[in-house]
This record gives C-alpha cells, sequence and structure tokens, in this order.
C-alpha cells in the first residue's frame, strides 16, 4: 500500500516538474517577429585634441569634402575640441548655384540694325562662355607620376576587407620615407589609434596618402611637399620597426597602390 501511494507521489511531481519547465519555456518568435540586433554603426564624432578634418575622414573611411559639407564647414574647414560631427554624408545640403557674371553687352538692340544684331550674337557668345568658365572641371587623374615611398619589398598586400588596407613595406629602423607625390601635408601625429606617429598628405581634391609607423615626423600640417622629399624616419615601436604601412585613397575611399605606383 505505501509503495503504491509513492509512486503517485512520484508520478504527481513528474507532472508538475514537466508544467514548470513548459512555462519557463515559452516557444520561440516566429521568425518574421524577431527583431535583428541593434546595429553598432557610429553616426557621429565628437572631436579630441589634435583632429583634423582629414583625420576623421580617415578613420571612418569618408570623402573630407562631403564630411564637410554634411557640417555646413568651409575650408580651411576648422573645427573644435568637443564639437560635434555627423558623419552621415548620405543625405547633403544641396550646393548653391554658382552665379553667372552679367554681361556688359546685354543692353537689348535694334534689330533693324545689322551691327546690332552681330552685338547680340557676340553678347551671347560671351555669356554662355562665362558660364563654361564658372562650372565644376571634371575630375582628372594626377597629373604626376606616382613614387613609392621606400624602396623595400612589400611584405603584406592590399586587403579591402581588412580594417587596415593599405599595404605593408619592409623597412630598417631610422631609413627616411618620401612623398609618393607633390602635395600638402594635412595631418601630421600620433591621434589615430593603429597607424602610431602618422602622415596625411593631400595630392589634390581627390587623391591623398598616408605614411604610418613612423618613428620620427620630419614636416608639419600645411606644408607644402614636392615629390621624392623626405618627410619622416621609418621604424615605429618595438613590434613596428620594420615596417612602414603606405595607404592611396580616392574620394576617401582606400584603393589598391599597385594600380598607381610604378612597377618592379
Amino acid at each position: 500500500m505505501l509503495a503504491r501511494r509513492w509512486k503517485s507521489y512520484g508520478w504527481f511531481l513528474l507532472v508538475v516538474l514537466l508544467t514548470l519547465t513548459g512555462c519557463a519555456s515559452p516557444p520561440p518568435a516566429p521568425i518574421d517577429s524577431r527583431k535583428p540586433p541593434p546595429s553598432n554603426k557610429i553616426n557621429v564624432h565628437y572631436v579630441s585634441k589634435g583632429d583634423t578634418l582629414f583625420s576623421i575622414a580617415w578613420s571612418y573611411e569618408k570623402d573630407v569634402h562631403k564630411l564637410a559639407r554634411a557640417n555646413g564647414l568651409r575650408k580651411p574647414y576648422t573645427i573644435y575640441q568637443g564639437q560635434r560631427l555627423t558623419l552621415d554624408t548620405t543625405h547633403l545640403p544641396a550646393l548653391p548655384s554658382p552665379a553667372i557674371p552679367r554681361s556688359h553687352e546685354s543692353k537689348p538692340v535694334s534689330k533693324d540694325k545689322t551691327s546690332g544684331q552681330q552685338t547680340g550674337r557676340d553678347s551671347s557668345v560671351k555669356t554662355a562662355s562665362s558660364a563654361v568658365s564658372v562650372s565644376k572641371p571634371a575630375a582628372l587623374p594626377p597629373r604626376w607620376s606616382w613614387q613609392w615611398p621606400v624602396p623595400g619589398s612589400v611584405t603584406r598586400q592590399f586587403n579591402a576587407d581588412a580594417l587596415f588596407k593599405g599595404i605593408d613595406l619592409r623597412v630598417r629602423p631610422g631609413q627616411p620615407v618620401v612623398a609618393a607625390g607633390p602635395g600638402v601635408v594635412v595631418y601630421a601625429g600620433s591621434g589615430l589609434r593603429g597607424y602610431g606617429k602618422m602622415i596625411i598628405i593631400k595630392h589634390s581634391e581627390i587623391y591623398l596618402s598616408a605614411y604610418a609607423h613612423n618613428r620620427k615626423i620630419l614636416v608639419k600640417e600645411g606644408q607644402e611637399i614636392k615629390a621624392g622629399q623626405v618627410i619622416s624616419e621609418a621604424g615605429g615601436d618595438h613590434a613596428n620597426n620594420r615596417r612602414l604601412y603606405f595607404e592611396i585613397r580616392k574620394d576617401g575611399k582606400p584603393v589598391d597602390p599597385r594600380y598607381y605606383l610604378p612597377k618592379r
């Protein structure tokens, strides 16, 4: 009799446990009702000491001109510590239409005079010519020849999927690094994480080049640079003293230097 009671009690406990387990684990939600994980995309940057608009654009792979437009900045792109910058360059304000100079010969002329008709035709040509002169020129390839910043071999190739997409070049500590082309230094410092002491040169409105993991920087921001001019000494910290990181960007995006540098 006692054994029967314990057996019934055991079955009762089993039913209770199964019921509680079912309550604790609700069925999974339908696939279409599950929310995607929150995006980690950063849309805002607060300016830190040592930042320039070019270094910020470089960090987020943005075109500096679009970034400036998105934040209402004009050249020379002055920014301030603590300033809030939007990184969204997909919705840019429209550029103002260029003003077309008025022709000095646009007065109405009499149609019964041949000279007047000729003057009118001349005026229309000059006006059209003026309109063309203020239009934005088409993007052209650089007018210089790129050159290697150091003679060392390539130890890591360009990788569009990597965090650091440029190439690594073998160097000796203290070896001189030269500019790959003429331009202006728009960044010189160590404020960009992962690059060590770094130099960014603006070659045109389209092209930039960067030289990272330097031991010593020999140029200053705003300095004009000639192609082949020594800009730094190679050899960063102990882990990076045998390599120079080099990168070329076109319209803010990394490109493979092999298509620009001369073949070896």
